[in-house]
């Protein structure tokens, strides 16, 4: 059973809710070093693919989804607070009543409101590094983000959902291992996952979109566009974490727990 994992999501619920009760501006600043990392996997991800993209080898998005793991693990060690993530571990907490949802609202929005300044300020910083000045580098980034603001907004809804069931899952999954090396390798695998299967992340999306906009790039690429994608994407990852992950698991898990740990 799962019921000391579950255990460990309530305490870093509890932990995390402490941080927003002692300062909300530490707790903000703690949300954008998340997307900040969001953003290192991002730089890391295009710029690997951009290499096989030149060359059209069918390579290019696997190599991207490879690179891109890094992100979640300078979350998971770096001590970042992600939106998408919260949605899964304060949901669970308020049906298992140790947090309020008005609390849950709140830590909701700081965190999503930190992610925004923090994918904002990691843009800004890539922009003046000059990494993606030259338009030749920008092939695959910029024919990410032009599909990723002109899908169907059914699809994008969906395919959030799938996102943050699988994202939330390479956190949670983890919890259960022993050693740094297994917990490693299953969050890389799952990061892997999501980022082949063409799932969508609000956050990695939001950061994705920042460096876009800031570097040269197509009228197709917009602040509308942002927004038409941000919307959908953003509701699905809350019903993926907070639905599929959340309610899901405190139902099958609910007779066990209040048993007595093996």
């Amino acid at each position: 059973m799962e019921v000391e994992s579950l255990l460990q999501v309530e305490k870093l619920a509890q932990k995390k809710m402490k941080i927003f009760r002692q300062s909300k501006l530490r707790y903000l600043a703690r949300s954008a070093l998340a997307s900040m990392f969001i953003g290192f996997g991002v730089i890391v991800a295009f710029k690997t693919g951009s290499f096989f993209y030149a060359e059209h080898s069918p390579f290019t998005y696997p190599m991207a989804a490879l690179t891109f793991g890094s992100a979640i693990i300078l979350i998971a060690y770096g001590g970042g607070d992600l939106f998408t993530g919260n949605t899964f571990y304060y949901s669970y907490s308020a049906i298992r009543k140790t947090l309020k949802w008005i609390e849950v609202i709140k830590l909701w929005v700081t965190s999503y409101i930190g992610n925004i300044i923090g994918a904002c300020a990691f843009a800004l910083l890539i922009y003046l590094t000059g990494l993606f000045a030259d338009p030749s580098v920008n092939g695959f980034l910029m024919g990410v983000v032009e599909k990723k603001m002109n899908a169907p907004l059914i699809e994008l809804f969906f395919r959030a959902i799938l996102c943050n069931w699988l994202v939330c899952l390479a956190f949670f999954i983890p919890m259960a291992l022993k050693g740094d090396g297994p917990k490693l390798f299953a969050m890389m695998l799952f990061v892997f996952c999501f980022f082949i299967s063409g799932y969508e992340h609000s956050i990695a999306n939001m950061c994705t979109f920042a460096i876009a906009l800031v570097v040269e790039h197509p009228e197709t690429i917009s602040l509308a566009g942002v927004w038409y994608n941000l919307v959908p994407v953003t509701i699905g990852n809350m019903i993926g974490g907070g639905v599929f992950m959340a309610f899901m698991y405190n139902y099958v898990n609910k007779p066990f727990m209040n048993e007595p740990l093996e």
